[in-house]
């Protein structure tokens, strides 16, 4: 004969074994909770509710950004851009950041020299864009100012270079270092 019966470990009580989520651990393949406690003890542990989960805090990409950094924002992002249009007014009044200079093997030769708040962040933006995911980051500096950094070295980077496209120069790495190296 089936029970039709269950207690419930957590509010002490018999319920109708329908009230049990299966379980393939259990002697029996019900879980020891019923379903109402299972969903108050799943909430209460769940990290979005568990006032350990610290809201204060920023992640993009799984990494945590400190709150020194100039786009802070709390919240958890995949790209320092979404965490950009989240705080748009940050992003335009931001002036620190990177400049680097991102190669492909498929453009030999060619260097991209651009500024990003996080470098590492917009070379995983351009591997979006790659089957191959083989763009790489060859070089980055930190400035205060990386629209004024990035400027400067783009207005070098086009007497040296023997031909150049927007902020695509044919140039070798070496030379791209020195020249922001310089600024």
């Amino acid at each position: 004969m089936k029970h039709i019966n269950k207690f419930c470990t957590r509010c002490n009580q018999d319920k109708l074994i329908e009230d049990y989520y299966r379980n393939k651990g259990q002697k029996d393949g019900l879980d020891s909770f019923c379903k109402d406690c299972r969903n108050i003890y799943n909430t209460e542990n769940n990290p979005k509710y568990n006032p350990k989960n610290n809201p204060e805090r920023m992640f993009v990409n799984s990494k945590y950004i400190p709150k020194t950094h100039p786009l802070y924002k709390p919240g958890r992002y995949k790209t320092f851009e979404g965490a950009a249009f989240a705080s748009l007014e940050g992003y335009e009044k931001s002036t620190k950041g990177h400049v680097y200079i991102i190669s492909n093997p498929c453009w030999d030769g060619w260097l991209k020299v651009g500024m990003a708040v996080d470098a590492e962040d917009r070379c995983n933006q351009y591997q979006t864009s790659s089957p191959h995911r083989d763009y790489e980051l060859c070089y980055t500096k930190y400035f205060e100012d990386r629209k004024i950094a990035e400027r400067l070295a783009h207005k070098k980077l086009k007497k040296i270079s023997t031909k150049h496209k927007g902020e695509w120069f044919k140039v070798s790495v070496k030379e791209a270092k020195q020249i922001i190296n310089k600024i």
